[in-house]
């Protein structure tokens, strides 16, 4: 049986990623939501298993199940439960998609060890007025972190923030926001001129164009800057305080040379 999932348009999602620095015990609860989310994705690929010919609608009503049975997954959001049932269907539709379409071995869906990251929805976070904070609202101890990064959130729209993923990478944790924005927004159109400028570099002029305007040459530009800036570096060089010599400094040239001289003397 061929479970199908909606589509998502990939054309129009930009990621935008941002570093955070989270304190002892919010790592613990980001680290516990990374497991949950592992062990909801693994307990529905198993009952999946389990029952063949089950569809869409079982897994997700399996998930519900999970979220009454085991308190640590009801402290997580419920979206991000729904994310991980998400990608159990998308590995079990690729699973039938390459046995149409190759020979050899299906890639079956596999449990997964080593989970590094978890997917909120629309809800279980909140960003603050200047977008400099989230906070997420789960069950996790997580709660607010500061973002740190140089991309700009205040001239977007929540509505157009459709994921927010909390990652670990190689013991640093960021948090990514998948943005849906329209290419065509962003980069405006030009519209041509249909005029066209013809350019000539000469030597009595820097450059003549075929509207005729004539650019000069900044003749002795680099003479003209040495003599402006040579004065001003002696004027420096005479009001900059002179640093004083230590007198420890004598003390131990005196000492070496009473060394050096012979006992007769």
């Amino acid at each position: 049986m061929i479970i199908l999932i909606p589509e998502y348009q990939v054309s129009n999602v930009f990621v935008k990623e941002f570093k955070v620095k989270p304190k002892p015990i919010q790592i613990q609860g980001i680290d516990e939501a990374i497991r949950t989310s592992q062990f909801v994705r693994n307990k529905v690929l198993r009952f999946w298993m389990d029952n063949r010919g089950v569809g869409k609608t079982e897994l997700f009503r399996y998930n519900t199940r999970l979220r009454k049975e085991f308190k640590f997954v009801d402290d997580l959001n419920s979206h991000a439960c729904q994310t991980a049932v998400e990608r159990v269907l998308r590995a079990i539709n690729n699973f039938f998609d390459r046995n149409k379409q190759i020979s050899g071995k299906k890639g079956y869906p596999k449990f997964k060890k080593t989970t590094r990251f978890v997917e909120y929805k629309v809800s279980g976070w909140k960003l603050s007025s200047d977008r400099k904070h989230i906070t997420f609202t789960d069950h996790k101890n997580i709660c607010s972190l500061k973002l740190i990064g140089t991309r700009d959130l205040l001239f977007l729209q929540i509505e157009q923030i459709k994921r927010v993923r909390i990652l670990r990478r190689s013991e640093r944790y960021y948090v990514q926001f998948s943005v849906q924005l329209d290419p065509r927004d962003t980069i405006k159109p030009l519209n041509p001129s249909q005029k066209a400028v013809g350019i000539d570099v000469g030597l009595k002029y820097f450059y003549a164009d075929s509207q005729g305007h004539l650019e000069p040459i900044p003749q002795f530009y680099i003479k003209g800057e040495k003599k402006l800036i040579a004065p001003l570096g002696k004027n420096l060089r005479n009001t900059t305080p002179k640093r004083r010599k230590p007198k420890n400094r004598n003390r131990k040239t005196i000492t070496k040379l009473e060394f050096a001289l012979p006992e007769n003397i």
